[in-house]
């Protein structure tokens, strides 16, 4: 019962009058009344409802009840003695939080449908899914392994995969719920189900013994290793098919092989079997479906999501291509460079200086405003093409002077393109120049090699941009059919593959210009135009 009240308050009231003691309209209180959360005191002689100052108090704790979400029963059971408040608020807590994650689930499947565009279908299956439990979810990553593995003696790999199950929590976020409805769909994916089973496979060949925690976590180490190791080489604007690459892949295969003792493999055995055997594993973990399901993995069990491996992977591959053996790179060009004719190396630089002139008047039509427009240098815009340019003169005169920069990832132009595009062609002159440095060795290659690839890549990227401003791309025309040849002696060899320097080979009209079939050669397509 609510408490007594003292006696002088006991002054029955109309339903009118409790209505403007408690602010509460007349009708609800009179449902309240008839509901028995509110009993009348007594009835006038004309039989009108009458309350007391104890119906004030009950209003009053039955309207901070009802605000709170509680129903009618349950107030009136406080009200009446039969329950306390504590009890009855546990109680109502435990059935709102229960609403509350019901409705999180419902507002993250409304989210990702509006996110995916879903159909009627769609989103019925969508809805499935997610009130799905924690074992009818397991049940179907057992049975999308069970399925994709067969009968493969692949222990290990087997219950590494049980392992990673995931674990949706009772109150999931939107995202997890869209991670897990985005998982349940993939796994009916043939992409991701053969990249799953190659790697199976791989595993029954090379690993075929239990899950091991400890070479998990090993594993995961190495992987950060590598990653920062190419990632550090990336950003210093090292090739990976070039000989500099070499080293960054010896200190890979360094680090990885420790974890394949046990097979045909030991530590320090660095060579052509190791690396064509981390080239294979490194093929199969980069399947973009394989990694997006790790990644759905970890979003929907709370745990860090690892960037994708997908650029750093690409260069490491790439790297292995071309080094498929310790100084198997470096060998190939010094044979190259061997065989090649030795031309004039005064008429070498001499072509250098009508390319720059050539380049340099497309460099000045350049405006601010084209600033970001596209290039056929997918990853470049105007800007970035123009950095390079100037990088690549800078480069090759630190070279020149025995002295290589470090700063690829620089700003090289400063505010005013024309003017940082001038001196790095003027400052390139004056090292190529120098009395006795077209004779110089540097490495297996004298001077004027060097000389030689900074006409290359002057024809090459005045090219590109030349075809993103509209200007015309017929360049030195003799000196862009000598570089084609001396091109397709040196980079014969390099793979052309994503995180190499140059796409697959493009074809060509009958009757294109010398510095088009350049460009065709190292995988621009001569009738590229900037997108839309």
């Amino acid at each position: 019962m609510v408490g007594d009240v003292p006696a002088d308050d006991a002054v029955l009231m109309s339903i009118g009058e409790l209505s403007e003691r408690t602010g509460l309209p007349v009708k609800l209180i009179r449902h309240w009344s008839d509901m028995g959360v509110v009993p009348p005191t007594g009835r006038s002689a004309a039989g009108y409802r009458r309350y007391d100052a104890r119906a004030v108090a009950r209003l009053e704790l039955a309207r901070t009840l009802r605000d709170l979400g509680l129903g009618l029963a349950a107030i009136r059971g406080v009200l009446d003695g039969g329950h306390s408040v504590a009890d009855v608020a546990a109680l109502h807590a435990d059935a709102l939080e229960a609403q509350i994650r019901a409705l999180r689930v419902q507002c993250a499947v409304l989210r990702s449908v509006a996110n995916r565009g879903s159909t009627t279908e769609e989103l019925a299956v969508m809805t499935k899914l997610a009130r799905l439990s924690a074992a009818q979810r397991n049940a179907i990553i057992h049975r999308f392994i069970s399925d994709v593995l067969g009968d493969l003696e692949a222990t290990g790999y087997r219950e590494g995969l049980l392992a990673a199950k995931p674990d949706l929590p009772d109150e999931p976020t939107n995202e997890q719920v869209d991670a897990w409805i985005e998982l349940a769909d993939m796994l009916d994916d043939p992409r991701l189900r053969t990249a799953m089973r190659r790697m199976g496979e791989y595993a029954a060949r090379h690993a075929p013994g239990p899950y091991d925690d400890h070479d998990v976590r090993a594993a995961e180490r190495v992987t950060d290793f590598w990653v920062q190791r190419v990632t550090a080489a990336i950003d210093a604007g090292i090739a990976a098919d070039s000989p500099t690459a070499d080293s960054v892949v010896a200190d890979v295969v360094g680090a990885w092989l420790p974890m394949q003792d046990g097979g045909d493999l030991r530590p320090g055995d660095d060579g052509e079997h190791a690396r064509s055997r981390l080239l294979e594993q490194l093929e199969m973990a980069a399947d973009p479906s394989a990694e997006r399901y790790w990644q759905l993995l970890c979003i929907i069990n709370g745990r860090p999501v690892r960037p994708s491996l997908a650029t750093a992977g690409q260069w490491l591959m790439t790297a292995l291509r071309a080094n498929p053996a310790p100084g198997v790179r470096a060998a190939s060009i010094s044979a190259a460079l061997g065989d090649a004719a030795r031309p004039d190396p005064s008429a070498v630089l001499d072509a250098y200086a009508r390319v720059l002139a050539e380049v340099d008047m497309i460099v000045a039509a350049v405006t601010a405003d084209r600033f970001d427009d596209h290039t056929p240098c997918a990853d470049w815009n105007v800007r970035a093409l123009l950095d390079h340019l100037v990088y690549e003169n800078l480069m090759w005169t630190s070279l020149a002077d025995g002295d290589p920069r470090n700063d690829f990832a620089a700003d090289h132009l400063g505010d005013d393109h024309v003017a940082a595009f001038r001196a790095s062609a003027e400052a390139a002159l004056a090292a190529f120049r120098r009395p006795g440095m077209l004779a110089q060795q540097y490495g297996p290659a004298p001077g004027w090699r060097l000389v030689e690839q900074v006409v290359i890549e002057m024809l090459v990227h005045g090219w590109d941009l030349a075809k993103a401003t509209g200007r015309p791309t017929d360049l030195a025309p003799d000196v862009a059919a000598t570089a084609l040849a001396a091109v397709r002696t040196i980079y014969a060899e390099l793979p052309r593959t994503p995180g190499g320097s140059f796409a697959p080979a493009q074809p060509v009209p009958d009757r294109a210009s010398a510095a088009d079939r350049l460009a065709a050669y190292l995988g621009r397509d001569v009738n590229w135009t900037p997108p839309g």
